[in-house]
């Protein structure tokens, strides 16, 4: 599997939440409320994809698009819905007076709170947490996410499957980029996570403070272009300060 920093998908649909599988767990809670039953709603109705609870007028998109001929099109919040996404009758069904667009607008760490008592949408969103998406909100379009935090949610996809599955290779490709050091820290723990579930990791990267916490280092160069990539060493991280003529060495005996 490569963990690149492509999109999560090209529609604008596609969110954290739904990415990781923890949005039909949240549909079905809805789904079961006292005036859900009583108005026949499933779930899902509580879905902004599909006919049935979204709004029709911008099909759950939560605005519309007026086509521009010559310049940008123009992206105008939903006049029947005000952005909510679903019909009125669907946002009066709630949990703990909350309604699903309430849930879609909380943050990973607010919705970490909110469901502490319900353990199995609460695990299912740890992962996002896990990986240093805390800020990130749950119905958030992917379209607006960075590339290092598309990463990361792939990531914690992977993450929130436990050891249910077989083993995989895992290639990352540049994990760091952007990202402060608590965050570092985070997606070193995430790694520790997938290898502890019996997968292998294999990083393209050129942070010191992963490249140091690596169990085996493969450094080229030692320039770039036409005068790099011959291989200078391979073996444990500790083997590589004796290689003279690696920047990768210089740097890393500074830390």
């Amino acid at each position: 599997e490569l963990i690149d920093q492509n999109p999560l998908g090209k529609s604008s649909r596609s969110n954290p939440i739904t990415y990781i599988k923890a949005y039909d767990a949240i549909r079905d809670l809805f789904a079961n409320q006292p005036l859900a039953k009583m108005r026949g709603f499933l779930p899902k109705h509580f879905s902004f994809n599909v006919e049935g609870g979204r709004c029709e007028t911008c099909q759950g998109e939560g605005e519309t698009v007026v086509e521009m001929q010559f310049l940008a099109d123009i992206h105008l919040t939903c006049e029947d819905c005000n952005g909510k996404r679903f019909k009125e009758e669907v946002l009066e069904v709630q949990y703990k007076n909350h309604s699903v667009y309430d849930i879609l607008e909380m943050s990973v760490e607010e919705a970490l709170l909110f469901f502490a008592d319900h353990k199995e949408i609460a695990s299912k969103i740890k992962p996002l947490s896990d990986v240093g998406l805390g800020y990130v909100k749950l119905g958030q379009s992917s379209s607006t996410l960075s590339g290092g935090e598309a990463q990361r949610v792939k990531l914690a996809s992977y993450l929130s499957k436990g050891k249910a599955q077989e083993p995989i290779l895992f290639i990352f490709d540049e994990p760091s980029t952007g990202l402060h050091f608590n965050d570092i820290n985070k997606l070193l723990q995430s790694f520790n996570a997938l290898v502890e579930n019996g997968h292998t990791i294999v990083v393209v990267e050129h942070n010191l403070d992963i490249i140091k916490c690596a169990d085996w280092i493969i450094d080229l160069g030692p320039e770039g272009g036409n005068e790099g990539g011959h291989l200078l060493y391979q073996g444990p991280p500790n083997g590589i300060l004796a290689v003279a003529n690696s920047y990768t060495a210089q740097y890393l005996k500074q830390k």
